[in-house]
């Protein structure tokens, strides 16, 4: 019999949890529900909640034309401007940021109207990203490093004081990589490691499953930086590593003789994903 060993830390993680619980709660109250932005990265949840109402709002105009109802900002969190126009509308805020992702943009907003130059370690086009840097000062933009190219290219003023925060969902080891050589050039930075203990915890342990087993299994949506980065790790260790969305993805996967498939999953992914998926494999595989 074939052994599947699924991650402990697979699947949802207590911001998305939160958040996804909340958007649930909110639809039982009658009113009418918006997101600003997918509530997360994930087709099948974004799905369901349309099916029971929830509308997703992408931009500010549309929160203009918007008289009554409930806008929800996800744990990814948004930016000053946004947060401050959602206050401003009509509309009742529900606001599920992560606390940890709060935390970021309260050491952004302090340090950068000190004067510090804010350096966000992340991928710039991230939801979560663009909200942290939607909160420096107007006149003290941040700036983002996601490459070790752009780490090497870095220049500024070197009597500026630099604060350096990360994605909350980054992988540490490229955190640490592309942190130490920004200190080689000389800077005064201080270094405030942002990334949550459950992201690292999932990246460690998908990195051990998968240096042990036959198969990596990561599940998660396309869109899921985390995910992305679960996989990258995963791959690393087991040259035979699939990325997938639901068990559908694995219908035209050949079966092979396997001893022992390894499962994990991005932050954004339901409990239910990933019991179809251990259910497949074992069935399947």
């Amino acid at each position: 019999m074939i052994d599947i060993i699924v991650a402990k830390s697979a699947g949802f993680c207590f911001g998305v949890q939160r958040a996804v619980d909340t958007v649930y709660s909110e639809i039982e109250k009658g009113e009418k529900i918006f997101t600003f932005g997918p509530i997360i990265h994930n087709a099948e949840v974004v799905s369901d909640l349309e099916k029971r109402g929830v509308t997703v709002v992408e931009d500010l105009d549309t929160i203009k034309g918007l008289d009554n109802g409930t806008i929800i900002i996800r744990s990814h969190g948004v930016s000053k401007e946004i947060s401050d126009a959602l206050s401003n509308s009509k509309l009742k805020v529900v606001d599920t940021t992560c606390p940890f992702v709060k935390k970021i943009h309260n050491i952004v907003e302090k340090d950068s109207r000190m004067g510090k130059r804010i350096v966000v370690i992340g991928s710039r086009n991230h939801p979560e990203v663009m909200g942290i840097i939607g909160w420096c000062a107007p006149d003290n933009p941040a700036m983002v490093i996601e490459t070790k190219d752009e780490a090497n290219d870095f220049l500024i003023d070197r009597r500026c004081d630099i604060t350096v925060v990360s994605q909350t969902t980054f992988t540490l080891a490229k955190f640490k990589e592309l942190v130490e050589i920004l200190r080689k050039k000389g800077y005064n930075i201080n270094v405030v490691n942002t990334i949550c203990n459950a992201t690292s915890q999932r990246q460690e342990e998908a990195q051990k499953i998968a240096s042990e087993v036959d198969m990596m299994i990561v599940i998660g949506d396309s869109k899921s930086s985390n995910t992305q980065k679960l996989y990258e790790i995963c791959s690393r260790e087991c040259s035979n590593t699939l990325y997938v969305q639901t068990k559908d993805d694995l219908e035209t996967h050949p079966s092979r003789s396997l001893q022992r498939v390894g499962i994990t999953a991005g932050a954004s992914t339901p409990k239910k994903i990933i019991e179809e998926v251990q259910n497949y494999v074992r069935i399947n595989f």
